[in-house]
């Protein structure tokens, strides 16, 4: 894999699979550029996506969408689901509240030109100089751009998982529950299923490799909780 990192700059990390497309003129939902705020770079900005070496078309498509903490758990996802599904990633830097994000969505749609099947998505580890207000405000244009991903998709909401006192990226645990509040409104409301990271990994605080981040072992923990509830999902459209 081919990792490229610029300061001040948008960076884009993908597969060696994955087939570079001239990007042009993209469909982006008229609700995502509809969305007011301004975006606040990060120093690094990244993004990250994935699709299988080896796409089974009898088998439906699954996407994870999230940031850093979606990526750490995508190998085991993948493992989980052989044999069940082709899993793709999109991991970005870019926050709720970022115009920008619902447009990466679609450039993601368009250029993959995959139908999903499931969507197990996650946002909030990033965009710290966001407000909750616009963090809130942000979270229709963002469902929106997940919603018009191709596909019968069943979508799944992952919870932002906590952090020790010491992160120094402007995350912190009342922070993090005030965006989890505000989105859990958002998945009862549209009826969206709920995958309680948060909840799971406060039972796993010995497991932390950074302030932020999981090791290894809490990835795996972290991915078999996702795949048990993407393979719910896709027994529910089987019946």
């Amino acid at each position: 894999m081919i990792a490229i990192a610029n300061r001040s700059r948008r960076v884009s990390l993908r597969h060696l699979c994955f087939t570079s497309l001239a990007l042009g003129m993209l469909f982006v939902p008229a609700l995502a550029l509809a969305q007011p705020n301004k975006a606040i770079a990060e120093e690094i900005e990244w993004t990250w996506e994935v699709r299988p070496q080896h796409v089974d078309t009898q088998l439906p498509n699954v996407l994870l969408l999230g940031d850093s903490i979606t990526r750490n758990y995508f190998p085991q996802v993948t493992q989980d689901l052989a044999g069940i599904a082709n899993v793709y990633l999109i991991a970005s830097s870019t926050s709720v509240g970022d115009p920008r994000l619902p447009q990466q969505i679609a450039e993601f749609a368009a250029l993959q030109r995959v139908s999903f099947a499931v969507v197990h998505f996650n946002n909030g580890m990033h965009g710290w100089g966001y407000t909750e207000s616009q963090f809130e405000a942000g979270f229709p244009s963002f469902l929106a751009a997940v919603s018009a991903l191709p596909g019968r998709k069943t979508l799944i909401w992952a919870t932002i998982t906590p952090v020790k006192p010491e992160a120094t990226t402007g995350a912190s645990n009342p922070r993090i529950e005030a965006r989890n509040a505000i989105a859990k409104v958002f998945a009862e409301r549209e009826k969206i299923l709920l995958d309680d990271q948060h909840r799971l990994m406060t039972n796993h605080l010995d497991l932390y490799e950074d302030a932020i981040h999981f090791n290894k072992a809490g990835a795996n923990i972290m991915g078999d909780q996702a795949a048990a509830t993407i393979k719910q999902a896709l027994q529910s459209q089987s019946h």
